[in-house]
């Protein structure tokens, strides 16, 4: 972090945006770093090493709550997606509006997310991955 904290001191200092290359170079590979940490605990946990998509799955089943053996196709898209918006409901992106008759949860969208590029949306989810594994401990 003192290396991220230095590019923004002189971002600053030169009167230049927070979101220089500099930045956003050291940002990213801070979240690539945590990336890498996040996804050796995982190895060891299960055996091998899982992809974004999986581990925004197993979020899911984590926040769905309901751990069967077999999921629908459909019912792992809806699983990600309940993955999704509880990680950015984090930021204030996304508030859960009600559970279903079949404990399926919904969420409405409160914010605008960032217009991103296609690696800016991917750091921006793994960062939000790191932070919810942060938060719970793991």
């Amino acid at each position: 972090m003192i290396e991220l904290d230095a590019a923004n001191y002189y971002c600053n200092r030169q009167n230049i945006h927070s979101g220089c290359y500099l930045c956003k170079m050291l940002v990213n590979d801070d979240i690539q770093q945590r990336w890498w940490t996040l996804e050796a605990k995982l190895v060891e946990r299960f055996g091998k090493k899982p992809d974004l998509e999986t581990i925004l799955f197993l979020i899911g089943i984590q926040e769905f709550g309901d751990i069967k053996e077999k999921f629908t196709k459909e019912q792992k898209q809806d699983l990600m997606h309940i993955a999704v918006c509880s990680l950015l409901a984090s930021s204030g992106y996304y508030e859960i509006e009600r559970i279903d008759e079949d404990g399926w949860p919904h969420f409405r969208q409160i914010k605008a997310l960032p217009e991103l590029s296609a690696i800016e949306q991917e750091n921006f989810i793994k960062d939000h991955v790191l932070l919810y594994f942060e938060n719970h401990e793991f």
